[in-house]
C-alpha cells in the first residue's frame, strides 16, 4: 500500500519532543544565557568576577532571550524581505553589542555589526526566497 509524504514539517516528529513552543522557549533560554555568560565575560576582561558584572549577563541574557522569542512570534507574518531584515537587524545589533564591549572604537563596531547584518540578511533572504510556500 502506497503512504503519502508528509507536506508540512508539522507531520515530522521532532528528535526532542514536545510543542513548538516549549523548543523556541529552550531556545531563547540557551540562547539568552550564552549570550550573557558571553558579554559578561568579555566585560570582566580577565579581572574578578563582581555583582555589577553577574548583572551585566542577567540583564544581557534577559534582553537577547526576550528580543529572540518576541522575534519567533512576529517573524512569520512579514514578507520575506521584512523577515530577513528583522533577523538580520537582530544578529547585527547583538553582534555589534559584544563587539563594543572589547573597548573597539564606535566606528569598528559599526562596520563590523554591519557586516555581520549583511550576510545573515542574504542568507536569510536566500532562505525564505527558496522555501516560499505558494
Amino acid at each position: 500500500m502506497a503512504h503519502v509524504a508528509p507536506t508540512s514539517s508539522a507531520a515530522i516528529p521532532h528528535v526532542f519532543g514536545g510543542s513548538a513552543v516549549t523548543r523556541i522557549g529552550t531556545a531563547a533560554v540557551l540562547l539568552g544565557l550564552v549570550y550573557g555568560y558571553w558579554a559578561a565575560a568579555i566585560s570582566r576582561d580577565a579581572g574578578p568576577i563582581t555583582g555589577g558584572n553577574v548583572l551585566h549577563g542577567i540583564v544581557c541574557a534577559v534582553v537577547v532571550a526576550a528580543v529572540f522569542m518576541g522575534l519567533r512570534m512576529i517573524a512569520p507574518g512579514l514578507p520575506r524581505e521584512l523577515r530577513a531584515a528583522a533577523w538580520a537587524a537582530f544578529a547585527g545589533i547583538a553582534f555589534g553589542y559584544l563587539y563594543s564591549l572589547t573597548d573597539a572604537t564606535v566606528l569598528r563596531s559599526a562596520a563590523m555589526a554591519l557586516a555581520v547584518a549583511a550576510g545573515v540578511f542574504a542568507v536569510m533572504f536566500y532562505r525564505y526566497y527558496t522555501h516560499e510556500k505558494s
